[in-house]
């Protein structure tokens, strides 16, 4: 059976990373777009990079979706079966600082990576698959977001994520190109970027216990997210690939949770008891009991969770939960990894950094 080439952007970041392993125990030879930056910023890939296991069949090239000449030249060289578009500007908060960046990574990169394929005669050899996301639903419509419910985004980054899902649906019906979205719901691991509210709070978390930081400060602790395991989620994104025609995807848990009940999840995995008191700005969390002699840098009363009106978004999501039914249907698929094992996996790869 001929080996298949596949093509990540975004390969350094979380699901890149997972998706290159997983990739890789399928026997493809991956291919990676990397940026060029002044600081490394490999460590998830790492691993696979050292394995000689993989040392003809995982490579990096330096690129930029800003630039159309690199994206242009990567493609052409590889000639890949598959490109998985995974780069973004994919932080909410910062897309309303950095909105012209935002789109043009997000919407105009799509954009240009589709051109290429059509461009290089490829729409008959080069499947795609879109990263989409749950924010383009924004303002709900629906108590479960479906594949069929109205978008509504209500920041920069929906927005131009929004863009770059309808040009996928364009190419695929005006060219032929096997090109798919993944709507893909929020999803969590170790791997997090640091920015993100999951992995800021079991970071913290890390912190204060191993005396460094006193107190986590959060934004809106009631907005209200479907989470699940990146894991589960980029094999959904190379069976998308695998169906036997293109379409649209919500990939979800069907699952809801606040950023407060994560927050509570936390500290209930280490026997430590907080109480919550005040409401709006002044809601805090003081810990009301734990273990003295296993977590000497920690003292009763202490306040570990502040808010902050500088991490409120200027136009907030407060709600989002999926709807599977299509996944379910098509492709028998429901996570494995829960909320609890996937907290537990995050705060003790974080407990372990000093």
């Amino acid at each position: 059976m001929k080996i298949k080439k596949a093509l990540i952007t975004g390969i350094t970041g979380q699901d890149g990373s997972y998706l290159a392993e997983f990739l890789l125990k399928k026997n493809y030879i991956v291919h990676g777009i990397k940026r060029k930056s002044s600081s490394f910023n490999t460590e998830r890939i790492d691993k696979i990079f050292n394995d000689k296991r993989y040392k003809k069949k995982f490579f990096l090239h330096y690129g930029d979706l800003t630039d159309t000449n690199s994206v242009n030249a990567i493609i052409k060289k590889i000639s890949p079966n598959e490109i998985y578009n995974l780069a973004a500007q994919s932080h909410v908060g910062i897309s309303f600082k950095m909105p012209e960046y935002t789109t043009d990574v997000n919407s105009l990169g799509t954009l240009r990576i589709l051109e290429t394929i059509k461009s290089l005669g490829l729409e008959n050899k080069t499947k795609f698959y879109q990263a989409s996301t749950s924010e383009l639903y924004g303002e709900i419509q629906e108590k479960k977001q479906s594949e069929k419910t109205r978008f509504y985004p209500k920041s920069p980054y929906a927005s131009s994520k929004l863009f770059s899902y309808w040009i996928t649906k364009n190419y695929r019906e005006s060219y032929g190109i096997f090109a798919s979205n993944g709507i893909l719901f929020n999803h969590e691991s170790p791997r997090r970027g640091e920015t993100f509210v999951t992995r800021k709070i079991t970071m913290g978390l890390a912190k204060i216990i191993h005396g460094k930081e006193k107190c986590i400060h959060l934004g809106n602790i009631y907005a209200k997210r479907d989470w699940g395991h990146a894991k589960d989620y980029v094999e959904m994104c190379w069976k998308i690939l695998q169906h036997k025609k293109p379409d649209d995807f919500v990939v979800a848990t069907e699952k809801q949770y606040s950023v407060k009940f994560f927050v509570e999840k936390c500290f209930r995995f280490l026997n430590i008891k907080i109480k919550w008191q005040g409401k709006g700005l002044k809601e805090i969390a003081k810990i009301v009991s734990f273990n003295k002699e296993k977590f000497p840098n920690i003292k009763k009363n202490q306040v570990v969770i502040r808010i902050d009106k500088n991490y409120f978004r200027p136009n907030e999501v407060q709600n989002l939960i999926g709807d599977t039914s299509k996944v379910k249907r098509i492709f028998k698929w429901k996570p494995k990894i829960q909320i609890n094992d996937l907290i537990k996996e995050m705060l003790k790869s974080d407990l372990s950094i000093k």
